[in-house]
Protein backbone atom coordinates (compact mmCIF):
# COMPACT_ATOMS: atom_id res chain seq x y z
CA UNK A 1 0.00 0.00 0.00
CA UNK A 2 2.96 2.62 0.57
CA UNK A 3 4.23 2.14 -2.54
CA UNK A 4 7.26 -0.27 -1.30
CA UNK A 5 7.70 -4.18 -2.16
CA UNK A 6 6.84 -5.08 1.79
CA UNK A 7 7.51 -9.34 0.44
CA UNK A 8 11.42 -8.82 1.06
CA UNK A 9 12.82 -8.00 3.79
CA UNK A 10 14.89 -4.55 3.45
CA UNK A 11 18.65 -3.74 3.89
CA UNK A 12 19.53 -2.02 6.92
CA UNK A 13 21.04 0.72 4.89
CA UNK A 14 17.81 0.83 2.89
CA UNK A 15 15.31 0.68 6.04
CA UNK A 16 17.25 4.06 7.61
CA UNK A 17 17.14 5.45 3.87
CA UNK A 18 13.14 5.29 3.82
CA UNK A 19 12.86 6.42 7.46
CA UNK A 20 15.16 9.41 6.54
CA UNK A 21 12.84 10.49 3.30
CA UNK A 22 9.67 9.74 5.38
CA UNK A 23 10.98 11.85 8.17
CA UNK A 24 11.95 14.43 5.66
CA UNK A 25 8.71 14.38 4.04
CA UNK A 26 6.81 14.22 7.41
CA UNK A 27 8.56 18.03 8.23
CA UNK A 28 7.48 19.12 4.87
CA UNK A 29 3.88 18.49 5.24
CA UNK A 30 3.97 19.95 8.63
CA UNK A 31 5.48 23.16 7.00
CA UNK A 32 3.39 23.49 4.15
CA UNK A 33 0.76 20.51 4.17
CA UNK A 34 0.38 17.48 2.37
CA UNK A 35 -0.17 19.25 -1.02
CA UNK A 36 3.73 20.57 -1.15
CA UNK A 37 5.52 20.19 -4.05
CA UNK A 38 7.52 16.82 -4.15
CA UNK A 39 10.80 18.43 -4.96
CA UNK A 40 10.49 20.21 -1.42
CA UNK A 41 10.86 16.91 0.09
CA UNK A 42 13.19 15.47 -2.39
CA UNK A 43 15.40 18.90 -1.38
CA UNK A 44 14.55 18.02 2.98
CA UNK A 45 15.69 14.79 2.09
CA UNK A 46 18.80 15.18 0.05
CA UNK A 47 17.16 12.90 -2.84
CA UNK A 48 16.31 13.33 -6.80
CA UNK A 49 12.42 13.28 -7.02
CA UNK A 50 13.35 10.49 -9.30
CA UNK A 51 14.35 8.73 -5.61
CA UNK A 52 10.66 9.49 -4.09
CA UNK A 53 8.33 8.35 -6.70
CA UNK A 54 10.45 5.23 -7.38
CA UNK A 55 9.74 4.45 -3.83
CA UNK A 56 6.35 6.10 -3.53
CA UNK A 57 4.85 6.37 -7.31
CA UNK A 58 1.88 8.48 -6.47
CA UNK A 59 1.40 11.48 -3.86
CA UNK A 60 -1.41 9.36 -1.85
CA UNK A 61 1.29 6.45 -1.45
CA UNK A 62 3.84 8.94 0.16
CA UNK A 63 1.50 10.35 2.42
CA UNK A 64 -0.11 6.72 3.50
CA UNK A 65 3.73 6.11 4.23
CA UNK A 66 4.27 9.34 6.11
CA UNK A 67 0.92 8.77 8.07
CA UNK A 68 1.70 4.77 8.91
CA UNK A 69 5.62 5.73 10.58
CA UNK A 70 4.38 8.42 12.39
CA UNK A 71 1.59 6.13 14.00
CA UNK A 72 4.07 3.22 14.27
CA UNK A 73 6.49 5.50 15.63
CA UNK A 74 3.70 6.55 18.23
CA UNK A 75 2.66 3.41 18.71
CA UNK A 76 6.35 1.88 19.91
CA UNK A 77 7.49 4.50 22.21
CA UNK A 78 4.73 3.66 24.28
CA UNK A 79 6.51 0.77 25.68
CA UNK A 80 10.03 2.52 25.75
CA UNK A 81 8.46 5.05 27.81
CA UNK A 82 7.20 3.07 29.85
CA UNK A 83 10.47 1.43 30.46
CA UNK A 84 12.21 4.71 30.24
CA UNK A 85 9.97 6.92 32.27
CA UNK A 86 10.77 7.93 36.30
CA UNK A 87 6.82 6.59 36.64
CA UNK A 88 3.97 5.26 34.31
CA UNK A 89 2.50 8.76 35.13
CA UNK A 90 5.17 10.10 33.50
CA UNK A 91 5.34 8.06 30.52
CA UNK A 92 1.72 8.66 30.07
CA UNK A 93 1.91 12.74 29.89
CA UNK A 94 4.77 12.18 27.83
CA UNK A 95 3.07 10.13 25.21
CA UNK A 96 0.49 12.40 25.21
CA UNK A 97 2.51 15.24 24.51
CA UNK A 98 3.74 13.30 21.95
CA UNK A 99 0.20 12.27 20.61
CA UNK A 100 -0.62 15.93 20.29
CA UNK A 101 2.56 16.31 18.10
CA UNK A 102 0.90 13.91 15.38
CA UNK A 103 -2.25 15.63 15.97
CA UNK A 104 -1.42 18.70 15.42
CA UNK A 105 0.90 18.75 12.76
CA UNK A 106 -1.49 16.56 10.00
CA UNK A 107 -2.16 20.37 8.15
CA UNK A 108 -4.13 19.45 5.32
CA UNK A 109 -4.63 15.67 6.35
CA UNK A 110 -8.12 15.85 6.90
CA UNK A 111 -9.18 17.26 4.16
CA UNK A 112 -7.23 14.18 2.10
CA UNK A 113 -8.69 11.79 4.25
CA UNK A 114 -12.19 12.64 3.99
CA UNK A 115 -11.46 12.86 0.03
CA UNK A 116 -13.17 10.07 -2.42
CA UNK A 117 -9.88 8.55 -2.89
CA UNK A 118 -10.63 5.47 -1.33
CA UNK A 119 -6.91 4.57 -0.21
CA UNK A 120 -7.18 6.40 2.49
CA UNK A 121 -10.31 4.63 4.00
CA UNK A 122 -8.47 1.93 5.65
CA UNK A 123 -5.93 4.76 7.55
CA UNK A 124 -8.38 6.10 10.43
CA UNK A 125 -8.58 1.84 11.48
CA UNK A 126 -5.43 1.47 11.25
CA UNK A 127 -4.91 4.68 13.58
CA UNK A 128 -7.10 3.40 16.43
CA UNK A 129 -6.06 -0.36 15.82
CA UNK A 130 -2.48 0.76 16.70
CA UNK A 131 -2.70 3.35 19.09
CA UNK A 132 -5.83 2.75 21.12
CA UNK A 133 -3.92 -0.34 22.64
CA UNK A 134 -0.83 1.61 23.00
CA UNK A 135 -2.21 4.50 25.54
CA UNK A 136 -4.72 1.69 26.62
CA UNK A 137 -1.58 -0.25 28.30
CA UNK A 138 -0.09 2.87 29.62
CA UNK A 139 -3.52 3.91 31.36
CA UNK A 140 -3.29 0.93 33.17
CA UNK A 141 0.60 1.03 33.78
CA UNK A 142 -0.59 4.23 36.03
CA UNK A 143 -3.90 3.13 37.43
CA UNK A 144 -2.37 3.51 40.87
CA UNK A 145 -1.32 7.67 39.70
CA UNK A 146 -4.49 8.61 37.59
CA UNK A 147 -8.03 8.54 38.13
CA UNK A 148 -10.42 5.45 37.88
CA UNK A 149 -12.74 5.16 34.74
CA UNK A 150 -10.40 6.38 32.15
CA UNK A 151 -10.85 5.20 28.41
CA UNK A 152 -7.76 5.61 26.16
CA UNK A 153 -10.13 5.99 23.50
CA UNK A 154 -12.61 8.75 24.70
CA UNK A 155 -9.12 10.75 25.82
CA UNK A 156 -7.56 10.23 22.31
CA UNK A 157 -10.92 11.73 21.07
CA UNK A 158 -10.97 14.20 23.60
CA UNK A 159 -7.56 15.22 22.86
CA UNK A 160 -8.36 15.68 19.46
CA UNK A 161 -11.19 17.39 19.88
CA UNK A 162 -8.98 19.96 21.95
CA UNK A 163 -6.06 20.69 18.93
CA UNK A 164 -8.64 20.49 16.21
CA UNK A 165 -9.40 24.25 16.41
CA UNK A 166 -6.05 24.90 17.34
CA UNK A 167 -5.03 26.37 13.58
CA UNK A 168 -8.72 28.02 12.89
CA UNK A 169 -9.48 31.34 12.47
CA UNK A 170 -9.25 31.77 16.32
CA UNK A 171 -6.09 29.91 17.62
CA UNK A 172 -5.23 29.17 20.85
CA UNK A 173 -2.19 26.68 22.55
CA UNK A 174 -3.67 23.44 21.82
CA UNK A 175 -0.76 21.84 24.15
CA UNK A 176 -1.24 24.07 27.17
CA UNK A 177 -5.22 22.81 27.78
CA UNK A 178 -4.05 19.28 27.22
CA UNK A 179 -1.36 19.87 29.57
CA UNK A 180 -4.29 20.87 31.60
CA UNK A 181 -6.41 17.96 30.87
CA UNK A 182 -3.44 15.76 31.73
CA UNK A 183 -2.51 17.51 34.83
CA UNK A 184 -6.23 16.32 35.91
CA UNK A 185 -6.15 12.66 35.30
CA UNK A 186 -3.91 12.69 38.49
CA UNK A 187 -5.09 11.66 41.44
CA UNK A 188 -6.29 13.71 43.73
CA UNK A 189 -4.04 13.88 47.07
Amino acid sequence: MDGVDDSAPKRADARRNQKALLDAAAAVFVASGVEAPIRDIAAKAGVGTATIYRHFPTRADLIIAVYRHQVEALAEAGPALLAASGTPYAAVAEWLDRFVDFVITKQGLPAVLQSDDPCYDPLHSYFLDRLVPVCTQLLEAASAEIRDGLDAYELMRGIGGLCAGASSKHPYDARRLVGMLVAGLRRPD
